[in-house]
């Protein structure tokens, strides 16, 4: 093999590993429109949270492009397996896939000059055939040990801070008042900063079915229904709540553009019935707003 065609080799899998770093941009973009357009188009939210969150992927992605480049062009040269390495880094995180990388990366090594077994590059006879090495510190040896593709590295490093950047920028967005919607009456999406544990929701037939362990004071669940006719149907809500501490209170909220109704539903006895002939036919949010209340069940439908 001459020596062109050897350096044809890296520079060809360095432009698959470029394609690959760009299906996988494709689908974070594609992931991010998806989400985009099932939250109705992040209403709700100040416009710097979703621009701040995408940068935060974008540069991830080219930390990690950064990354596994020099750690594929370190595998060549270490004689290690260059994909399982770059796959590791994507898929683990740079970060950790790096100290990983690092922990267990082979030593360099070059060929026997009597049998081509290969050796450790400062070994002074060969595992193989006994054959005696001389060490030459010539300059292909220093070069060999030399910190190589620095460019890859310092991209990566530069990724990673304008990631961390971004991610500031996102923490500091969400905590500003104004830039997130709380209020369970807004006709937009409510955006939970707290945690809610062991809920399960599902939408079948009409019917949402919601059940939570716990959750965070304020934290909002809501499910989008549709009202077929107004003057004739109503909302029926099966309401339990297990566990409820002194102050504690959950409210159903019926939001409908400017108009928003609300419900005390913490101690229902019996099934709740709502007349909707306020509201108009379409589509009604419709809202559980939890205020320290727990081990709850609900079941909610629109019919007549």
């Amino acid at each position: 093999m001459t020596y062109k065609e050897d350096r044809k080799k890296p520079a060809g899998r360095s432009r698959w590993l470029l394609i690959a770093a760009a299906v996988i941009l494709l689908v974070i973009m594609g992931s991010f429109g998806l989400i985009f357009a099932l939250s109705g188009g992040f209403d709700g939210l100040s416009i710097l949270l979703p621009l701040f969150l995408l940068g935060v992927l974008f540069f991830w992605l080219l930390m990690s492009a950064f990354f596994g480049a020099w750690v594929y062009q370190d595998c060549k040269k270490r004689g290690d397996d260059p994909v399982l390495w770059v796959i590791i880094i994507f898929f683990v995180t740079p970060m950790i896939g790096f100290l990983l990388y690092f922990l267990r990366r082979q030593e360099i090594r070059r060929n026997c000059p009597a049998c081509g077994h290969s050796v450790a590059l400062r070994a002074k006879y060969c595992e193989e055939c006994g054959a005696y090495i001389e060490i030459q510190e010539d300059m292909g040896m220093k070069q060999r040990q030399r910190t190589h593709h620095r460019k890859l590295i310092a991209g990566g490093v530069i990724s990673l801070v304008l990631m961390m950047a971004c991610l500031a920028g996102f923490i500091v967005s969400a905590a500003t008042a104004g830039n997130v919607n709380a209020d369970p009456s807004s006709d937009e999406t409510v955006w939970n900063m707290g945690v809610i544990t062991m809920s399960a929701s599902s939408y079948w037939d009409g019917v949402w079915n919601f059940s939570f362990k716990s959750a965070s004071d304020g934290f909002v669940e809501e499910r989008r229904m549709d009202i077929e006719d107004a003057g004739t149907q109503k909302l029926y809500a099966d309401i339990s709540c297990g566990s409820v501490p002194d102050g504690a209170s959950l409210i159903l909220w019926l939001v409908q553009g400017e108009k928003a109704e609300s419900v005390d539903v913490t101690d229902l006895s019996e099934l709740l019935e709502y007349p909707l002939d306020g509201f108009e036919n379409g589509k009604i949010r419709v809202r559980l707003q939890i205020n320290g209340v727990e081990d709850t069940s609900s079941k909610i439908t629109i019919k007549q």
